[in-house]
């Protein structure tokens, strides 16, 4: 993506006067940070039921745009890249939801689209149990699927236990942070954070000088569940920011997983409410997990199948096809994306490729291309 747009899409996000949600409903309805500075002074014309406020607000940028270039700066010097929603390595999956991030900041080497993307969630406080939970479910799901991306916060207990455990198996992590990334909270986590910028990243929605306060976190536990294709709640408390994360994936149409504790287990009291409430389902393991996905573990994979095979396409259904060959298991709006196909015409079309027997749909809103 261009400098320029990057430059006037982080000053959107700094603008004055008006909530965030306005921010991103001015960058989706005219298509671009750099078109929504062009029309400052003329908004109600391109946007006929902006307020009065809502104009006059627009009108001057220059603290917004001042503060958007010194965040540059400390971009460039730190290695951290902007990834704006209409950035193609922008996270796909987090597009779909209503309170995406105008901009991400990120700092590592992994693909935020990869095909297998899970969050791993729960108490600040977590038990031995729960550590061996943890450690026994990410040293299976190597075995089973060993292309996954492991998501989680950083935070202490659940969270750090998860990226460790990744790391330890090879996967990549991704920490998303509730600060700025010119910090790491908390500061003992500064060497883990270092090893999965080179085998992952850390990814944030704010700024540099940002600091790490109470209602930031709850902001960023949208992303973790946002970003991904399913959140496993490990342990947590009758109360929790774990149960946050749950119940904004629930909202966003992600799978919930829990595993259980023993009844009267403090660190067991969410995962076992939800799971009695039928907000997640029930998992002991990752070969319970990928089963219940859907997802073709290694061994199951067959050799893929020559193109003649498969029916008479039409050239769309044949762009679909190859896109799947190289990136199986994509949900609706990211082939949409990826193939330039609009989503009305892109469900026909995949429906019709399920009666053909070429793809399947799986849980999530995710098509899995068959024998590839």
């Amino acid at each position: 993506m261009q400098e320029e747009e990057i430059y006037y899409t982080l000053a959107l996000t700094r603008m004055m006067g008006f909530n965030f949600q306005t921010a991103l409903l001015l960058y989706r309805t005219l298509g671009s940070g750099k078109a929504v500075y062009d029309h400052r002074q003329d908004l109600g014309d391109v946007m006929p039921d902006a307020t009065p406020r809502l104009r006059e607000s627009m009108k001057n940028w220059d603290d917004a745009l001042k503060r958007a270039a010194a965040e540059m700066e400390f971009m460039q010097k730190g290695g951290i890249r902007a990834l704006c929603l209409n950035d193609a390595d922008y996270p796909q999956r987090l597009t779909e939801c209503d309170d995406a991030p105008l901009v991400l900041y990120y700092k590592g080497t992994a693909d935020l689209n990869q095909s297998h993307v899970i969050d791993i969630v729960g108490t600040r406080h977590c038990t031995t149990y729960g550590q061996d939970l943890i450690h026994r479910f990410v040293n299976d799901l190597k075995r089973l699927m060993p292309d996954v991306l492991i998501v989680s916060g950083l935070a202490y207990g659940i969270d750090i236990c998860a990226h460790r455990n990744a790391l330890e198996n090879g996967f990549e992590t991704v920490g998303v942070l509730a600060h700025g990334l010119d910090q790491i909270y908390p500061p003992r986590h500064r060497d883990t954070a270092i090893e999965m910028i080179r085998q992952g990243g850390l990814l944030t929605e704010y700024m540099s000088q940002t600091e790490a306060l109470p209602n930031n976190f709850r902001q960023r536990n949208r992303i973790v569940a946002g970003m991904s294709d399913a959140t496993i709640l490990v342990e947590s408390a009758y109360k929790g920011g774990g149960l946050i994360t749950c119940r904004i994936a629930q909202e966003y149409g992600r799978d919930v997983y829990a595993f259980p504790g023993a009844v009267g287990m403090p660190a067991s009291e969410g995962c076992n409410k939800i799971i009695r409430d039928n907000m997640a389902a029930l998992i002991t393991s990752a070969a319970d997990f990928v089963e219940s996905m859907g997802w073709k573990t290694v061994a199951m994979r067959p050799e893929a199948v020559e193109r003649q095979l498969f029916p008479d396409l039409s050239p769309e259904e044949q762009r679909i096809v190859d896109l799947l060959q190289q990136t199986n298991d994509l949900q609706l709006n990211m082939i949409s994306v990826r193939t330039n196909i609009a989503i009305g015409q892109l469900t026909a079309m995949l429906f019709s490729l399920e009666m053909k027997g070429v793809v399947k749909p799986l849980a999530g809103g995710t098509y899995h291309l068959i024998n590839a």
